[in-house]
């Protein structure tokens, strides 16, 4: 065979001669005693990652319990059954009596006013003392008698807006009380009478006639009464705030 007939065959030989993209390196394989020394040398740096979250937590709580830091919430306090706050909003509701009270003087000297027209000789301006005692009645009735409310308290109360100043007053001064407190509910029965006799008393101003001497005394009769019933409230509210 002469030589011309092997020229084909040397571009193949060169082809193949050329160079091949570098192969990735192959990662070590370690063997099960390797791998396992090398889990045991990453667990400590998990471990500290865990421990360094709960003593965070710990740290968190631990800073809660500091008084001068947080000041828990009045309402939980009462449901573990602190005394703490309870006792300071206690002391705190002693100092404010004489606020929470104040209505309750006023409604008095309103009625007291009322009875000194009704005892009043003179007679010529009965329909004008008429009105102005119907007014001071009102007044001391503190929205507590649905019938002498304005338009306006009667669209709150129809909201479900407590409107009715001693029912506010009540509710302020038997908070920290349980609800089957003897003393709250002997102020509650109180309050009940009170908001009952000024009903009657206010209905019986409606119908008294001044000029009349019998029905004069009987309204002031009944405005006794109501500052009877209004005494007795005072002293369940005091009884409550233990003042």
């Amino acid at each position: 065979m002469s030589p011309a007939r092997l020229s084909p065959l040397i571009p193949s030989t060169i082809s193949l001669s050329s160079p091949l993209p570098p192969k990735s390196p192959i990662a070590p394989l370690l063997s099960p005693q390797c791998e396992r020394k090398h889990h045991q040398i990453q667990r400590p740096q998990l471990r500290i990652d865990k421990i360094s979250r709960r003593d965070a937590a710990v740290l968190l709580s631990i800073i809660s319990l500091i008084p001068s830091l947080h000041q828990p919430s009045p309402a939980a306090a009462f449901s573990f059954g602190i005394s703490g706050p309870k006792d300071w909003l206690r002391e705190q509701k002693k100092k404010s009596s004489k606020f929470l009270l104040a209505p309750i003087d006023a409604s008095r000297n309103s009625l007291r006013t009322a009875r000194l027209l009704l005892t009043n000789d003179n007679t010529d301006n009965g329909d004008k003392e008429l009105e102005e005692i119907q007014r001071l009645l009102i007044s001391a009735a503190r929205d507590c008698v649905p019938e002498e409310r304005n338009s306006f308290v009667s669209f709150q109360a129809s909201t479900g807006v407590e409107v009715c100043t001693f029912r506010l007053v009540m509710k302020n001064a038997a908070s920290l009380l349980g609800d089957k407190d003897p003393v709250k509910l002997e102020a509650e029965a109180v309050l009940s009478d009170l908001i009952r006799s000024f009903s009657f008393l206010n209905g019986l101003a409606s119908e008294t006639n001044m000029q009349l001497t019998s029905s004069r005394q009987k309204l002031a009769d009944a405005l006794m009464d109501t500052i009877s019933a209004l005494n007795k409230f005072e002293h369940g509210v005091k009884d409550c705030l233990e003042v």
